[in-house]
């Protein structure tokens, strides 16, 4: 018996493609004109963007969210594993909350029910999770499983007619 299932699109990141991407999002947030308090980065994705963007707009003041919702390949219900200085950051008026990617929208709904005020922004962006975020850079199809430059090796791979 065979799966007839037409297999998931693969995105591969480089870290060159990523840091560019990261900063892109910081650039989009500049014009935004905002004065930002600080930025929440949530781990683990979160955090290189977070970094990068708090270069870039010269943010000192950085907090962090863990929340856990995936385990390789898959999705499981978001649970929050360690959280931030909520009297530092209220209702997240004025804060920034950076992840790699908004997918399911699971982990966004956690983070708007913790700071409703807050500004989301992810480096990409999925089509169920897109309407949680404020601000992204690239939005990428609902069946396309994102390979980040820090869960992959170099290795050789199939032409994409043979994997299709």
């Amino acid at each position: 018996m065979t799966d007839s299932s037409p297999a998931p699109k693969r995105f591969l990141v480089s870290w060159d493609q990523f840091h560019r991407d990261s900063k892109a999002l910081a650039w989009r947030l500049l014009e935004k004109g905002e004065n930002w308090k600080g930025i929440i980065g949530i781990t683990r994705g979160g955090l290189i963007p977070t970094g990068i963007v708090a270069r870039e707009l010269d943010i000192k003041v950085i907090e962090s969210l863990s929340i856990s919702s995936y385990d390789d390949k898959t999705q499981r219900e978001a649970r929050i594993l360690k959280t931030f200085n909520a009297e530092l950051t209220g209702d997240g008026e004025g804060w920034l909350v950076i992840d790699d990617l908004v997918d399911s929208g699971n982990t966004a709904k956690l983070i708007r029910e913790m700071l409703p005020k807050c500004h989301l922004a992810t480096v990409y962006a999925k089509p169920n999770g897109e309407p949680l975020v404020d601000t992204y850079v690239t939005w990428v199809s609902q069946d396309t499983w994102i390979y980040f430059p820090w869960d992959v090796d170099i290795q050789p791979t199939d032409p994409i007619v043979k994997r299709a």
